[in-house]
C-alpha cells in the first residue's frame, strides 16, 4: 500500500441462501464452512473425507457434501469459493479456475491466490467489525480483535436492533440528514444505550419512543449512577464494564481504597468527589454519601460512585441503593474483584484447597457501633479459612477470641498489606505471634487478614516478587 491506496476494498457480502463453495474437509475447511453457515450460506464442501465436525453437519443436512476430489464443474452457481486443502497444485488450480469465471476466491494461508480474504471478526450482530492486516499477519488481526472485544459490550447487538426498529420513525420526525445525525448521535451515547447495555430493553424502548414524539434526543433530563467496584488496586483486574463506565460519567464520587492508578482511568474532563473514610475520620457520612448521589443524579448527571473491592462485600453499596430505590434514581451494579479474592491470589493463598479448607468466611474486623462482636465460635471452626476485612484495630481481640473458642495458637495466619499493587507486602503468622508482626513491620491499613491452614501454601505457591522495607517506591513483578 502506497500514499491513500489500499490493497482490499473492505465490503461486506451478502450471500444468504447462495451457495458458497469450500474445497477440504479438515478442521480449516470446517472453521470456514462455519463462518459461511453463519453468514446464511448453502454451503457445499467437496472432500473425499470429512473432520467429526463436518460429518455431523452432513448427516444433520446443514451442508450438502460430494465425497469426491474437487472437479471444474463445482464452480457452477457459486458465489464465492474457499480452497482449504492441504495440496498446494490443487489450491492453486482451484485458484485460477474460479479467477477466470470472476467468482470471488480464497486459499486459506496464501493471499496470493486470494481474490479476497477472510478477516478477523468481532460479532455484534447486527453490528460486524472486520479486522485485516491485508493477509500480513493474522496473529496481529486476532489481537486487534481481542482488544476490540473488550471495549464493545456485547449488548451493542441489541442496540443496533433497536436503532433499525426505528429508522423510519426517526426518518419522518427529523427530515434533515444533520437533524437526524445529531439525534442518533446523542441517543447512543446517552440513557437509552445504557439502558440497553444494562438489559432494560423495555425502558429503552420507552424513552426513544418519547425521545422522537418530542422530538428531542433528551426526553427528561434523567441521571444514573453507575455503583462500581474497582477491584483491590491493580487496575488491570477492572472489568471491561467497569472501564467503560469510568470514562462516560460526570461525577466521580470515590472512597479511600480506590487506587490512583485506577483513578487515573475516570474521564478527564469529570468533576471528582472525594468521600473516603478511615477509622475515626469520615471525609462525609455515609447517609450524606447517599445524598449526595441522589441529588446528582436527579441534576441530570452520569454519577461514578467508585468503591474498592466489590461494592456488595463490606462496601456499603446496599445501604447507597436501597436510598436510590426509594428516590426512583435509576442506578447499575458492576461488581468489582474483590479484597479477599485479589489480595489472596496474588499472595499465593488460595482460599479453598482439598487438603487445607473446605469453606471460607468473609468478615468486617469491626462493626457500625466499632466493636468486634462477632460469632467467634463459627468463626473458629477446622478446615476453614477466615477473611477478616478492616481487621487490623481489631487483631488483639481477634487472636485472642479465636483461640479462646478452639483454634490453636499454631493456626496460620497472613497479612497482606496494599495487596494487588506495587506496594504490597506479605507476612505470615500464627495466632500465637500476629500482634508481634503488627508491631514490628509498622502494618498499615488497607491490610486483609487470613486465618488458616491454606496460608501454608505461601511460600510454595507466591507468583509475585515482593519487596520490603528498603524500596520506597515498591516493585511489583512476576516470578520467573
Amino acid at each position: 500500500m502506497s500514499g491513500d491506496q489500499v490493497d482490499y476494498l473492505p465490503i461486506f457480502y451478502q450471500i444468504k441462501q447462495r451457495t458458497g463453495l469450500v474445497v477440504g474437509g479438515g478442521a480449516v475447511a470446517a472453521r470456514k464452512v462455519s463462518l459461511l453457515r453463519k453468514a446464511g450460506a448453502d454451503v457445499r464442501v467437496v472432500s473425499p473425507q470429512l473432520c467429526d465436525e463436518l460429518e455431523q453437519l452432513r448427516a444433520t443436512g446443514k451442508i450438502r457434501h460430494q465425497q469426491r476430489v474437487y472437479q471444474s464443474e463445482d464452480l457452477e452457481d457459486c458465489v464465492l469459493v474457499i480452497a482449504a486443502t492441504d495440496q498446494a497444485d490443487l489450491n492453486e488450480r482451484i485458484s485460477l479456475e474460479a479467477g477466470s469465471r470472476k467468482i470471488p476466491v480464497n486459499v486459506v494461508d496464501n493471499p496470493a491466490l486470494c481474490s479476497f480474504i477472510m478477516p478477523s471478526i468481532i460479532d455484534r450482530s447486527p453490528v460486524q467489525i472486520a479486522v485485516s492486516t491485508g493477509g500480513a499477519s493474522p496473529v496481529l488481526a486476532r489481537l486487534i480483535r481481542t482488544r476490540l472485544e473488550g471495549l464493545i459490550p456485547a449488548a451493542y447487538g441489541k442496540l443496533g436492533v433497536l436503532v433499525e426498529a426505528f429508522r423510519d420513525r426517526v426518518k419522518a420526525a427529523f427530515p434533515r440528514v444533520e437533524q437526524r445525525r445529531n439525534f442518533w448521535e446523542t441517543i447512543l451515547e446517552g440513557t437509552v444505550a445504557e439502558l440497553v447495555f444494562a438489559g432494560h430493553d423495555r425502558e429503552a424502548r420507552d424513552m426513544l419512543k418519547r425521545a422522537i414524539d418530542e422530538h428531542s434526543a433528551s426526553p427528561q433530563l434523567v441521571g444514573e449512577v453507575f455503583l462500581v467496584g474497582a477491584g483491590p488496586g491493580d487496575p488491570d483486574l477492572l472489568t471491561f464494564r467497569a472501564l467503560r463506565l469510568m470514562q462516560k460519567a460526570d461525577v466521580v464520587v470515590y472512597d479511600r481504597l480506590v487506587s490512583p492508578a485506577i483513578m487515573e482511568l475516570v474521564r478527564r474532563d469529570a468533576e471528582v468527589i472525594y468521600v473516603g473514610k478511615e477509622r475515626a475520620k469520615h471525609t462525609m457520612k455515609q447517609e450524606n454519601i447517599n445524598q449526595l448521589l441522589v441529588r446528582l443524579a436527579k441534576q441530570g448527571k452520569r454519577v461514578l460512585r467508585l468503591k474498592g473491592g466489590d461494592p456488595f462485600i463490606f462496601g456499603r453499596g446496599g445501604e447507597e441503593i436501597e436510598t436510590l430505590a426509594e428516590e426512583q434514581v435509576p442506578f447499575q451494579i458492576i461488581p468489582g474483584i474483590t479484597a479477599a479474592i485479589g489480595c489472596s491470589s496474588y499472595a499465593g493463598i488460595p482460599l479453598t484447597h482439598r487438603d487445607y479448607a473446605q469453606s471460607c468466611v468473609f468478615v468486617t474486623g469491626h462493626l457500625k457501633d466499632g466493636s468486634v462482636d462477632l460469632n467467634w465460635k463459627a468463626l473458629a471452626h477446622p478446615d476453614q479459612t477466615v477473611v477478616f476485612y478492616m481487621g487490623l484495630h481489631g487483631a488483639p481481640t481477634l487472636c485472642k477470641e479465636l483461640v479462646a473458642h478452639g483454634l490453636p495458637e499454631t493456626t496460620p495466619v497472613a497479612l497482606v498489606e496494599q495487596g494487588t499493587t506495587p506496594q504490597q507486602r506479605v507476612f505470615t503468622a500464627t495466632l500465637a505471634t500476629l500482634l508481634d508482626v503488627i508491631a514490628n513491620e509498622d502494618i498499615q491499613p488497607p491490610t486483609l487478614i487470613i486465618v488458616g491452614e491454606v496460608v501454608n501454601l505461601h511460600d510454595k505457591l507466591k507468583w509475585v516478587e515482593e519487596h520490603h522495607a528498603d524500596d520506597a517506591e515498591g516493585v511489583f513483578a512476576y516470578k520467573n
